[in-house]
């Protein structure tokens, strides 16, 4: 497996000898795997600090969901709902926090209240401007694939070529970042779990990862209590299952395992702790 050297403002990391974990925080009313838990300052603060504790490499923070049909909310609810979070968990931890937006303005105070990275969810399709914040202080920036936005994403996503159609569009959204000035070695790309994809898409991204090798950047994953795992688990007429079940877990360390073995670098997920002792083993089972 390749490995990278990903540079982070006073943070770096090295990227394929191990799986690196992505701690998720919402901060966020109506996130669909939290509903609001972390939604408080001191909340959002003290799950930061936990995820942190509990093995995360990367913090991602988000203060706007982007769960199947969400609304959109105004940078400056975004702005306040992260950036005092970001400012007071920066002082406390010693590893990346990243800023989950698409809007440049938001990532822009996010920086400069302590976050190194960015994790756009719209490979720059929402706000062109978010690669310019990115050049101007240096930092990573994720760009993942969706299939329109979080409102209609979920309504009937079909391909014609699943692994194709996708690979195109990450490769078409590296050349863009590049366009723009950012160093290809700051560009991590994520296939979009859960976002515009069927139960079986989702299943075929994990099982062909390694397709997206040859875009010769780090590949992230996410599919931390996704609906393709509550939809495998569930009965077959029960309704679906809550996200924050153990059962889910279970399932999610699954997904996790088997996206780690076929080449993810990164796995952004909620249970950082849970995820640690799986990827110990999952990584011990590679490198042997």
């Amino acid at each position: 497996m390749r490995t990278y050297h990903l540079s982070c403002g006073r943070h770096s990391l090295i990227l394929g000898e191990h799986t690196r974990i992505m701690g998720i925080l919402n901060v966020t009313p109506d996130s669909f795997s939290d509903g609001g838990r972390f939604f408080t300052f001191d909340d959002a603060v003290a799950q930061g600090q936990k995820l942190f504790e509990d093995g995360a490499d990367i913090l991602d923070i988000g203060g706007e969901s982007t769960r199947p049909f969400s609304d959109t909310v105004t940078a400056e609810e975004e702005i306040d709902r992260v950036v005092p979070v970001i400012e007071e968990i920066a002082k406390r931890v010693s590893i990346p926090i990243s800023i989950d937006t698409t809007k440049a303005v938001v990532a822009r105070r996010a920086i400069e209240a302590g976050a190194s990275m960015i994790n756009d969810v719209s490979a720059l399709r929402h706000d062109h401007k978010l690669a310019d914040v990115a050049l101007e202080h240096g930092v990573p920036i994720i760009l993942m694939h969706m299939l329109g936005s979080p409102k209609t994403m979920q309504v009937s996503p079909t391909y014609n070529d699943l692994i194709g159609e996708i690979r195109t569009f990450l490769e078409n959204a590296i050349e863009l970042a590049v366009k723009k000035g950012i160093l290809k070695s700051k560009i991590i790309i994520d296939p979009g779990i859960g976002f515009g994809k069927t139960v079986e898409h989702n299943l075929l991204l994990i099982k062909y990862l390694r397709k997206f090798e040859t875009l010769d950047v780090p590949i992230l994953i996410g599919p931390s209590r996704k609906a393709f795992i509550r939809q495998i688990l569930k009965d077959r007429n029960a309704e679906e299952i809550e996200a924050d079940l153990p059962v889910v877990e279970t399932g999610t360390q699954a997904a996790i395992a088997a996206a780690a073995l076929n080449g993810a670098h990164i796995i952004r997920v909620h249970d950082v702790a849970g995820t640690r002792a799986t990827l110990q083993v999952v990584d011990a089972i590679k490198n042997g």
